[in-house]
């Protein structure tokens, strides 16, 4: 691994600092997504139908809603079958069927919302090893570049420092193909809870 190694490597670890800074907000230096990070999310911004104000966690009293939000929450659930069991649930006079809307929301809500939360701090756990990791490439290739440029190099630690970078560097690579995936997870979720909240609101309807 000479010197073509060396600046692809220095390649690798540029495109890793400069990336986060074009997705960047300073108040979230380790978010590494392109997609402007929200930390939380407004329920009036997904449901347009009754207050949840008084709902709280009330939702999880009653076993019957807490199985369905766990289903339909379920991004494996396909949204065709999550709105069936919605209307199959949401039934009886209209304050029956207007307080368990509210609840299954609420469960909804409050179970995506979650799960949200926990994928983004995971991005940006590993954003934070990226960046370590992009350090530590850059420390060894310098200290490789040192030991090829002496006279009496040692050739048995060039390559051995060479095959620690080698491994780093897939690693690093690898990581990023990770979060460029998981990047459009919080997104993804968000969609989930909207289109629940219309199936939800179109039984009141």
């Amino acid at each position: 691994m000479k010197h073509a190694g060396f600046f692809f490597v220095l390649l690798v670890i540029a495109g890793a600092l400069v990336a986060p800074a074009r997705a960047a907000d300073p108040r979230y230096p380790d978010w590494p997504c392109v997609q402007p990070k929200v930390p939380e999310l407004s329920t009036a911004s997904m449901w347009d139908g009754p207050s949840i104000a008084g709902v709280g966690d009330s939702w999880q009293n009653d076993p019957k809603v807490k199985d369905l939000v766990e289903l339909i929450a379920a991004r494996r659930t396909p949204m065709d079958a999550a709105q069936k069991a919605i209307a199959a649930f949401i039934t009886g006079t209209a304050d029956e069927k207007q307080q368990k809307a509210k609840e299954v929301f609420a469960g909804v809500f409050d179970t995506l919302s979650a799960e949200r939360s926990d994928v983004m701090d995971g991005l940006e756990r590993v954003s934070r090893k990226e960046m370590d990791l992009a350090g530590k490439i850059e420390a060894d290739v310098n200290n490789m570049h040192a030991l090829e440029d002496k006279t009496d190099a040692d050739q048995a630690k060039v390559k051995t420092l060479g095959s620690e970078i080698e491994w780093s560097t897939r690693i690093f690579e690898d990581r990023r193909k990770t979060i460029r995936y998981v990047c459009d997870v919080p997104t993804t979720i968000e969609q989930r809870i909207f289109a629940l909240a219309r199936a939800i609101q179109q039984t009141l309807n």
